[in-house]
């Protein structure tokens, strides 16, 4: 099979699933497709990690390679650029150890230049990439309710969408390698900004004395509503600061976003705000917590930790 050629892959029961990357949310993902009954082979960095998808029948093996001798699509979603660039392109990553017409598809939310070039990669060995990074976090995963936002060639992405419709519920092809990529850097600038106002708008309802739970009540359905708004200002209501989306993850997002920005001198500096305030919630040790942690950075800037 050469690089340019289409995939036969035609998804069944039979297709044998890799899945690299067992964290908060690709442990719910993987998961749905073990529930659908595809023969899944895992790996994670930290093993223990995978230990509830191997109790759900998964087989767990030692390297991104041995993932890939097993299957016919590999899914990855690790931490970082250079863990996506490790895990695929690396002496033991899954290109070393794909047969022609395996199918890759990263969901990481990882810089565009990587997609582009673990595509080029991957042809090279007659293998099909797609980056297909997801946004709904933690939530959005258990329900498989994510938003999946995809680049590659559309006839690869036609093969996989079964798959990715057991994981997702909006799934949209954005275009060629990278396109995916690009989209969730939309969806993270986006995100960030909107967080700021959700933080600011129950820090003042907080400081004017009004009960914060039902003046979400009120905003939510309006026209200041948003999921972020829905979903996490009631975990900060809780003082529940626990991920669904870590804050070290989004820093790299927004500087991933910033980087392709200045490529094409574009000045975002509502996204430049954002990924400052979020560097000061890891800086005062929240850097593992869930991205709702910055109303903790805003309460320590005014003053207002006890409150």
């Amino acid at each position: 099979m050469t690089a340019n050629q289409t995939p036969t892959l035609k998804v069944s029961k039979s297709t044998r699933i890799g899945w690299i990357g067992t964290g908060v949310m690709g442990r719910s993902m993987c998961g749905h497709l073990i529930e659908a009954g595809y023969q899944t082979t895992v790996y994670n960095r930290s093993p223990e990690k995978s230990d509830e998808l191997v109790a759900c029948g998964a087989t767990r093996v030692a390297s991104p390679a041995d993932v890939a001798r097993s299957s016919d699509v590999v899914f990855t979603i690790v931490g970082f650029p250079s863990d996506v660039e490790s895990v695929i392109l690396g002496a033991d990553g899954v290109l070393a150890g794909a047969s022609p017409g395996c199918v890759v598809v990263d969901m990481t939310t990882s810089k565009p230049s990587l997609a582009v070039e673990i595509d080029r990669r991957a042809r090279q060995v007659g293998v099909h990439s797609v980056d297909a990074p997801v946004s709904g976090g933690d939530l959005g995963a258990r329900n498989a309710a994510l938003s999946i936002m995809i680049g590659g060639d559309a006839v690869v992405v036609d093969a996989i969408d079964p798959l990715l419709r057991l994981m997702g519920k909006t799934i949209v092809h954005q275009g060629p390698a990278g396109s995916g990529q690009h989209t969730k850097m939309v969806n993270q600038t986006l995100i960030a900004a909107g967080m700021i106002a959700v933080c600011e708008g129950m820090l003042y309802a907080e400081k004017v004395g009004l009960n914060v739970e039902t003046v979400l009540q009120s905003v939510s359905s309006g026209a200041a509503g948003s999921w972020s708004l829905s979903n996490l200002a009631p975990r900060m209501v809780a003082g529940d600061f626990e991920p669904g989306f870590y804050v070290e993850h989004f820093i790299k997002d927004m500087g991933i976003a910033l980087d392709e920005a200045a490529r094409v001198n574009l000045c975002l500096p509502g996204l430049a705000l954002a990924h400052q305030l979020y560097q000061a919630v890891a800086a005062q040790g929240n850097r593992k917590k869930g991205t709702q942690a910055l109303l903790l950075a805003l309460k320590k800037l005014n003053g207002t930790e006890s409150q």
